[in-house]
């Protein structure tokens, strides 16, 4: 009962895609599929910066 089942999701994508069209789902795909591939760049060059910084805190104290 708190399960959805396959026949449920299947008359839900068919009710989207009747109201939207597959035009304007594709272009939301590319769209969020853009969004997604931003994030992890993003996340990328975040975590390149923290190695960066932690190395160079690594070379400061030893240093001293």
């Amino acid at each position: 009962m708190a399960g959805i089942s396959i026949w449920q999701l299947i008359i839900v994508a068919v009710i989207v895609i009747l109201l939207f069209g597959t035009k304007k789902l594709r272009g939301l795909g590319g769209d969020l599929g853009g969004a997604i591939k931003g994030f992890k760049k993003a996340l990328g060059e975040d975590q390149k910066l923290q190695d960066t910084e932690l190395k160079s805190n690594v070379e400061a104290s030893s240093k001293n």
